[in-house]
Parts: C-alpha cells; sequence; structure tokens
C-alpha cells in the first residue's frame, strides 16, 4: 500500500469543513475544543472523570449486546470501560446495509486509532465506540449498496419500504436475497469470495433485525481491534434517560433559543446543516412509526396522539422506550452515558455540532472535541496504470465526465494536421516546378506525366491525412475510454468513492481482513485528519 494525499480544498468539501481543518480560530466560538490541538485534548480529559450514566449503561449494554447476539467478543470492551479513569472515542453510523459505504470504515478505523493515541499519551484507558444510529427511521437511506461492478458503478437497493419504526427494529425480510444476487453478479468470483459471502449470508439473513446484521458485520471486521458497540433504542437504556427526554419537552423554549441562536450566527458565514423545530424527540407509535413531537397549543402532538405537556411528562417518566431522540439530542444522550473523549465526525455531523454548542449546557454538558474522520480513495493498480498516461490530477477527476472529455481533447489537438499536410503539398508543389521545366526542355510531350506524377503524390499525402486522423480518433477513443474508467472508479456516482461504493467491493478483492491491514498501515504511518487521502493497492 501507498498512501498520499490532496487538500480537502481541492475537493468538493463545504467552506465550513475546509475552514474547520484550516482555520480553526475563525469557528471556536462555535466548538469548545479544537481537535486537531492536542493540548485541547489534554484539556478536555482533565475534566473528565466519567459519565453520569456510565456504570448503568455498562450494565443496559450488556443486555443489548446478548439481544444483537455479540456479546461474547465485547466482554474485554466492556471490563476495560468499566475502569474508573476510562475514556471513549466515539464515532457512529446509520445501519447502512452490508456495512454501508466505505466511509464507515474510515470513521470506525479513526475512533480506533485516535483511543489508541490518546491512551498511549494520556495514560489512562481509552476505549473506541461505535454508536449505531439505531434510532433513525429513513429506511430509504440505508436500503442500497454500491458496486462497482464489470462494467460501471451500480448503486444496488433493496426493493422494499420501511414501517415508519426505527431502522434498527425492521426485519431483514426476503427480499434480501434478491440484493445479494444482484452484488454477486457485479463482483468477480475470486480466492476471497467465499468468506466474504459467509459472512455476509451468517448476518444478513431473512428474521434478523437490521440492527443485528449490521452490528454482527461491524462487529466481526472490529471487534479484535478492541471496538465497542453502543447504541440507544433499547428499553433498559431508555429507562436512564427520563431525565434527558423530559428536559426536552420541559426547557423546550429555552433549548430551541439555544440552538438557533448558534445556527444563525453559524449561517452568518457558513451553513445551517439542520433545521431547528419545537421539540427534539419523536414518539414511536405503535400505528404510525417514529413521529417527531411537536407543539399544539399549549399541548403536544405526534401523528395523531395528543397531550397536555403535564400528561407528556409522566409517559416519558413511566414509558421512556416510547421515546426517541433527534439528530441534536442524541449526542446528548451519548455523553450522558458515555466518557467522551471526542467524537469523529463527517463533514455534515461536524457542521451540525456547529450549532449545538449552547444547547449541550441545557444539560449540564460541555460538547466534546469534534474530530475529523478519515478520508480516503482506495486507488487499485489497474486504475493507477492508466492515471500515469493522463494529464489530469486525482481531484479534476471530481469534474462532470463531459468537462474532461472536452478538456483532454483541447489539450491533445496541439498538432494542425490540415496545416502539416497542407505546407507538405505545398513544398512538393514547389519543389517539381525546376525538375518540370529540364524534362519540358527535354521532351515537351512529357508534360502530363509529369502533371500526373505530382498529383499522384498528393494523392498519396491526402490517405496518409486520412490514416493520421482515424489514428488521433482512435487513441483519444481510446484515452477517453480511461478517463471514463477511472472516473467511475475515483468519482462513483458523480461524488467521492467513499461515499458511494461498499466495503465488500475491496474485501471481494483483497480479502476480507483488508481493513486490519489498513488499519495497521495508517498506524504505522501515523494518523492524520488533515487531508483527504489516497491508498494506491
Amino acid at each position: 500500500m501507498d498512501l498520499s494525499g490532496c487538500s480537502f480544498t481541492e475537493l468538493s468539501y463545504s467552506t465550513l469543513f475546509t475552514t474547520y481543518i484550516n482555520d480553526y480560530d475563525k469557528l471556536s466560538s462555535f466548538y469548545e475544543f479544537n481537535p486537531l490541538d492536542e493540548a485541547d485534548i489534554e484539556r478536555r480529559a482533565k475534566v473528565l472523570s466519567g459519565a453520569r450514566q456510565k456504570d448503568a449503561y455498562i450494565e443496559a449494554l450488556r443486555k443489548y449486546h446478548d439481544e444483537l447476539g455479540i456479546s461474547s467478543s465485547q466482554t474485554d470492551q466492556l471490563k476495560k470501560l468499566g475502569k474508573e479513569d476510562a475514556l471513549v472515542v466515539v464515532t457512529g453510523q446509520q445501519l447502512g446495509i452490508l456495512g454501508g459505504p466505505m466511509f464507515t470504515i474510515y470513521k470506525t478505523m479513526a475512533a480506533i486509532l485516535l483511543a489508541r493515541n490518546y491512551e498511549e499519551k494520556l495514560g489512562r484507558p481509552v476505549v473506541p465506540v461505535f454508536w449505531l444510529a439505531d434510532e433513525d427511521h429513513d429506511f430509504d437511506e440505508i436500503a442500497w449498496t454500491g458496486i462497482t461492478g464489470r462494467k460501471d458503478f451500480t448503486k444496488i437497493h433493496l426493493n422494499e419500504e420501511g414501517s415508519g419504526k426505527p431502522v434498527s427494529d425492521e426485519l431483514v425480510t426476503g427480499r434480501i436475497e434478491e440484493l445479494k444476487s444482484k452484488v454477486k453478479e457485479e463482483l468477480f468470483d475470486t480466492d476471497f469470495s467465499e468468506a466474504l459471502w459467509s459472512q455476509i449470508n451468517e448476518h444478513y439473513k431473512e428474521g434478523k433485525a437490521h440492527a443485528q446484521a449490521f452490528a454482527g458485520l461491524i462487529n466481526q471486521w472490529f471487534a479484535e481491534e478492541g471496538l465497542l458497540i453502543a447504541g440507544s433504542n433499547f428499553a433498559p437504556v431508555k429507562k436512564l434517560l427520563n431525565d434527558e427526554f423530559s428536559a426536552s419537552i420541559s426547557k423546550a423554549d429555552v433549548i430551541y433559543e439555544a440552538i438557533e441562536k448558534k445556527s444563525s450566527e453559524l449561517e452568518n458565514d457558513f451553513h445551517r446543516q439542520v433545521m431547528n423545530g419545537d421539540s427534539n424527540l419523536f414518539y414511536l407509535s405503535e400505528t404510525e412509526g417514529r413521529q417527531k413531537l411537536n407543539r399544539e397549543g399549549k399541548g403536544w402532538k405526534a401523528g395523531k396522539k395528543s397531550w397536555t405537556e403535564e400528561e407528556l411528562l409522566e409517559e416519558i417518566q413511566e414509558r421512556p422506550e416510547k421515546f426517541s431522540p433527534n439528530v441534536f439530542l442524541r449526542p446528548v444522550i451519548q455523553d450522558t452515558l458515555l466518557p467522551t473523549l471526542g467524537y469523529v465526525a463527517g463533514p455534515g455531523e461536524l457542521a451540525y455540532y456547529g450549532q449545538m454548542k449552547d444547547f449541550y449546557k441545557q444539560f449540564d454538558l460541555q460538547m466534546p472535541p469534534i474530530i475529523p474522520r478519515f478520508s480516503a480513495t482506495i486507488i487499485e493498480s489497474g486504475i493507477s496504470r492508466i492515471v500515469e498516461k493522463l494529464p489530469f490530477s486525482f481531484c479534476e477527476y471530481g469534474k462532470r465526465i463531459e468537462d474532461l472529455e472536452s478538456e483532454f481533447i483541447e489539450q491533445t489537438d496541439t498538432v494542425d494536421i490540415e496545416q502539416v499536410f497542407g505546407d507538405w503539398k505545398q513544398k512538393l508543389e514547389d519543389s517539381a516546378e525546376e525538375p518540370l521545366q529540364v524534362i519540358n526542355e527535354i521532351d515537351p510531350t512529357l508534360d502530363g506525366t509529369v502533371g500526373k506524377t505530382v498529383a499522384g503524390f498528393g494523392n498519396e499525402l491526402d490517405k496518409l491525412k486520412g490514416r493520421v486522423y482515424r489514428s488521433i480518433k482512435k487513441q483519444e477513443e481510446i484515452q477517453l475510454n480511461r478517463i471514463e474508467k477511472i472516473k467511475v472508479n475515483l468519482f462513483p456516482d458523480g461524488g467521492l468513492q467513499e461515499r458511494a461504493v461498499s466495503p465488500v467491493y475491496f474485501m471481494n478483492k483483497y480479502g476480507v481482513d483488508i481493513w486490519n491491514e489498513l488499519l495497521a498501515e495508517i498506524e504505522k504511518e501515523g494518523l492524520d485528519l488533515t487531508k483527504h487521502h489516497l491508498i494506491e493497492l
């Protein structure tokens, strides 16, 4: 493997994200810590002695792991978390089918490597945690996988719809076999295919909940690296969160203003990632699915169900499992349950954390350092070879294919073939004048023959010119096909590879242990979160 990289500013990252990486001071009023400053990480560690609910959460996690079917490989992680001075580095993601896109892998590896690094520097146990986005109910967002197949990039969808309840509770149905068959059709058979499909079939099979399938796969890939699986959509966990859920309602006006103030400030120079709302809770209805809680006069409503505020607070206390945090409240829940040294975030997450600094204070918490995830594109050897034959840098392949083709033709059209052959013909005609005079003096009857001979030379030059044009066109077609192939591999579906391609694609070609090998390689080189990496296999 060969690791290199390019600046985030050369790619399609937001101004907020690139400013956060390159000029943090301009955003310091929206965050508590600079994640790239070791002194700030140490400052965070000093104020963390635990979490309000850590011990109770560990007990709930044991039951949660039983529910997920991964308890046997999580024992050591829970034991480490149970140490008095233990800290965690958290990341998380939606429960994408077959592991989701590649950035799920990169976030996980970053959390693992950061935990190891901080553990050594701080002299305290630090556990890497993958927080399942098990409250989310957007089934369409997880129900697909992307494969760079035999001819093109293919986005393969699961042919079914969700019920509106949290995706983690949705059961894998027999339709999963259709998706797996389509994935197999796109992949070549390799020495690693059998092992890969053994893993996939073990976890993604009819009757399992999507939380069980996803957690089982991530756990199989990273449990030996010390990764702890966590989440909140579990009744014993929800019982620990009555106060936070209740505060989201009883302090709704103050909380709204806290979020709105920072969101408006952020919009002055950057952008607001998530819209603010009446509350930060959903209600889990048995008939209507996950419904947003909104004000209705002096009371509250979710779907068809209504409460006075007193009734709602009473139900939260009695049945907290019926409620679910939104994108703002989820981090607060996480940091109530865990001693979070830092959270590894993608660009979008990092942006909405910028709206939350004052929101955290409403729960007597301090926002942890928000650490940018590892970002990369894998360049396979076949692509590396043809990249060298073209005039574009990696970042330029982010352009539209039509623009790349036009630029290539403009760059290669430096020789004026018409001019070359026109000059050649003119020189031929000029050079024929003197011999023609000599021949005319010897035998005037040969004048026509000389003319035909010279014209014949011109005809041959025209034929040669045609062959040159055909050769140029053929070479251009070869190069244009190469451009398209590179584009499909490096920027599939019009965006970065990490946002589209499934880990399964690379595992099938390079082995089921590829992520452990890549993790070791990055650890050896040193984890760098300030640029987009190019990983040449």
